[in-house]
């Protein structure tokens, strides 16, 4: 995928969906981290949403987050100097914060970095353990992670054969599909894929197997 790929991905008008066999990872200059860049305003710009890759005892340089970072471990565990954060683990550092992550079996995780509201200033950290699940519209299981005025971002768990209403998209949605294969009339989305979908889109969604999904919405 080239940078020009990436800055079409900031039109946020349009949907945009990269899955698994059309992502490209690229090195860092930080040894044994790599990135898969989702979207991405301009190469000298912080605002990107991505993959990162971080190999087993790899880290990255201290640095901080003018305006904030958000990260889901979507697999192995992830470290910084306030503690460890295994898969399934929700981060959100401040703008104005500042680490130096590291890792030491290897992590993947989901970056959004230089995205926060000015005035939304919360660290948040969910592990695993801290998750408390609530009852969704039919079926689903919904686990609230952080929500900041129009803004909200929760996991939400599909059993299997499970059919969602059709419904619009106000401030439009961002999926991360972490496990199983999320669908709509639109296509087919497996493991990896991440979809956004602009302010007032409409799709009628469903799944055929268990899956596990990230939603973002209300942002756009």
């Amino acid at each position: 995928m080239t940078e020009n790929a990436f800055l079409l991905n900031m039109d946020f008008a349009k949907v945009a969906c990269i899955r698994p066999d059309e992502q490209e990872w690229i090195t860092s200059p930080a040894d044994g981290v790599s990135r898969v860049h989702l979207e991405r305003v301009a190469q000298e710009s912080g605002h990107t949403t991505s993959f990162v890759k971080f190999a087993p005892g790899s880290y990255f340089p201290q640095h901080s987050h003018p305006q904030g970072e958000e990260i889901f471990v979507l697999e192995g565990v992830f470290s910084d100097e306030q503690g460890d954060y295994p898969a399934g683990t929700y981060i959100r550092n401040p703008p104005g914060s500042f680490h130096k992550p590291f890792t030491k079996e290897g992590c993947t995780l989901f970056v959004k970095l230089e995205q926060f509201q000015n005035d939304d200033t919360k660290h948040v950290v969910i592990r695993p353990e801290d998750q408390q699940w609530f009852q969704g519209i039919g079926n689903l299981k919904v686990l609230a992670l952080h929500a900041h005025g129009t803004e909200s971002t929760a996991l939400v768990a599909w059993p299997k054969n499970e059919i969602f209403q059709s419904h619009h998209h106000m401030g439009g949605e961002e999926i991360v599909v972490i496990s199983g294969r999320f669908i709509d009339e639109h296509g087919e989305y497996p493991a990896g894929t991440w979809l956004r979908s602009p302010h007032m889109s409409q799709h009628f969604p469903r799944v055929e197997e268990e899956t596990l999904i990230y939603v973002k919405v209300g942002y756009l």
